[in-house]
């Protein structure tokens, strides 16, 4: 079974696309490589000692996807692709509402015209109403609270208005919390172009030298130290929460909401402390003003993952910080 990876040489999207093939699936990856590298490829096809299929390409160019789906007539699509900061959001919310919510119909058409009904949606927990107290569970009030939440709150009544249609839509989308961590081999992790925005991959810089101190946005959340809390979970279990939901789609049409996390918070001290203690490596750090369209505390109820899908995340804190960590110090 073929399975069409938008966003596939991208951090989360690489290590789904090993878990894909180590299933059994032949992935195909798509991605405009604007915040991933072309060396990702070659990792990938190291990992799994045989090619893959690429095709650099946006989903804003239509032309360009029908041009994909006509070569390798995929049986399914897990959907990646899309801009993923926050406080850019907030500054370019058109850019979000075009890359994330256009170029996801784009997507969409093209897989309703070549009869291509099965898609896995990388949805966020941003688009929970944060007045929710957590841990969020999926039938809470939606509210996002900046324009990259909402462009995947857009995309997600986009999706769900398919699902009532007469065309036999079998849909997963998996509201996910924090990723940290890499691929065992030390080869697929977070490594985004500039200044990060992403907390991991910032501390490993500042571990590197590369980054001075570690910027914290925000000391007087109320939370137990003041920084910000998150359900942080390793990519190698959201990897294999995104096979377990395509597995799923094969029972029917439908759809399917669940967060993916570990269903518990870490605050952003917490991480930094972990890091330093089993890396043995000292993180400088300073306070800054919170970011506009941060929440104070954002983290899961997974016990519908758990029911429907058997998920269940099993990789610890520390062994994210340490993948983190060997990835960063061996990357290319």
């Amino acid at each position: 079974m073929k399975i069409l990876v938008t966003g596939g040489l991208g951090y989360i999207g690489a290590n789904t696309v090993i878990a894909l093939a180590e299933a059994g699936y032949e992935a195909i990856i798509l991605d405009n490589l604007s915040n991933s590298r072309m060396a990702v490829l070659g990792d990938i096809e190291g990992i799994l000692d045989r090619e893959v299929p690429f095709y650099k390409g946006d989903l804003l160019d239509e032309k360009f996807l029908e041009g994909v789906f006509n070569k390798e007539h995929p049986d399914g699509v897990v959907h990646f692709a899309g801009l993923k900061a926050v406080g850019e959001s907030v500054a370019l919310p058109l850019k979000y509402f075009e890359n994330n919510v256009a170029g996801t119909l784009n997507l969409l058409k093209v897989m309703k015209a070549f009869e291509v009904y099965r898609v896995v949606f990388s949805s966020s927990a941003t688009v929970y109403d944060p007045q929710n107290p957590p841990p969020f569970t999926e039938d809470m009030p939606l509210g996002p609270t900046n324009p990259y939440g909402d462009s995947k709150w857009m995309v997600e009544g986009i999706l769900r208005r398919l699902s009532e249609t007469h065309d036999p839509w079998a849909i997963g989308i998996l509201r996910y919390f924090n990723p940290l961590g890499a691929h065992e081999s030390g080869l697929l992790g977070e490594d985004p172009r500039g200044i990060p925005n992403n907390l991991m991959p910032y501390i490993t810089r500042v571990a590197k030298g590369e980054l001075k101190f570690l910027r914290i946005f925000g000391s007087d959340y109320d939370t137990m130290d003041g920084t910000g809390v998150r359900d942080y979970i390793h990519v190698a279990d959201l990897a294999r929460g995104h096979l377990m939901a395509l597995t799923a789609l094969s029972r029917g049409r439908g759809l399917g909401i669940y967060n993916l996390g570990t269903g518990r918070g870490h605050s952003v001290l917490e991480v930094v402390r972990t890091f330093e203690r089993v890396n043995a490596v000292k993180i400088p750090y300073e306070y800054h003003s919170r970011r506009p369209g941060d929440v104070a505390v954002s983290f899961a109820d997974t016990s519908k993952a758990a029911k429907a899908l058997g998920f269940k995340a099993s990789i610890s804190l520390e062994t994210m910080c340490r993948d983190a960590w060997r990835y960063e110090k061996t990357k290319k």
